[in-house]
């Protein structure tokens, strides 16, 4: 391999990574994503996100990839899982699995609702954040929603009772979102309330990050220990020739 090809390659690669950096830009700008208030630490805030899941997403959403007995994790014991978080005849070792089916799904509502076993993992909790908090009215849609970060998504408001009616207007060019009737809950009750079913979609798509990250930090520990013994070894083994 020549000079000259050598910094053909390099040139090619860094006018790409520059242009795919420009691009990542361009998109973060269009859509002005909301931080999600995550935080793997509050177990309330878990307990109430699951509960916000069985009771709003699990009508149509499953989660395939967890059992019902992950919910313990919470700090949920057996009989508070099966009282108040199971709504069916499931047992705590079955999945959560819906009784919908997917042609029945795609009939009613285009494509079928996808599985949110991974989707916190697959959208990021801030994009999931935004996403529930911009619904609008839009009468030219069969259902009569649409997303601003979305556009023409086929899912429904399924939480405006709870968080009110907006509209999309312009203004300037760009788009914003006006309340024109409220909900049975003020903004910042819906924003928690969001907010808890987000942290929980975290936690499903992950459930063993808490783990992980302790184990991690020991690890890390252990090699700082295992480099200065390793370099001390050296030094011993080296003494008499440098």
């Amino acid at each position: 391999m020549t000079i000259s090809s050598i910094l053909l390659r390099w040139t090619v690669a860094f006018f790409l990574a520059l242009s795919l950096g420009t691009s990542c830009a361009v998109a973060e700008d269009e859509v002005k994503l909301d931080r999600a208030p995550v935080d793997s630490s509050n177990l309330p805030s878990l307990q109430r996100g699951a509960q916000h899941f069985m009771n709003y997403c699990m009508t149509c959403h499953s989660a395939h990839l967890a059992r019902f007995d992950l919910l313990e994790q919470l700090g949920l014991s057996d009989k508070q899982v099966k009282q108040n978080l199971i709504l069916t005849d499931a047992k705590l070792a079955d999945y959560m699995t819906v009784v919908l089916n997917n042609k029945d799904a795609k009939n009613w509502f285009g494509v079928p609702p996808p599985d949110l076993s991974v989707e916190a993992r697959v959208r990021g909790a801030d994009w999931l954040y935004t996403y529930l908090r911009s619904f609008y009215r839009d009468d030219q849609r069969p259902n009569g929603w649409n997303n601003l970060i979305f556009p023409n998504v086929a899912m429904p408001d399924v939480l405006w009772q709870l968080q009110g009616q907006q509209i999309l207007q312009s203004q300037g060019g760009a788009g914003h979102l006006v309340l024109i009737q409220r909900g049975k809950m003020s903004a910042q009750e819906y924003d928690q309330f969001v907010g808890d079913l987000v942290n929980f979609l975290v936690f499903l798509s992950e459930p063993s990050r808490a783990t992980r990250l302790h184990i991690g930090v020991w690890v890390l520990g252990f090699l700082v220990v295992l480099f200065f013994i390793a370099r001390a070894l050296k030094h011993e083994f080296w003494k008499d020739i440098h």
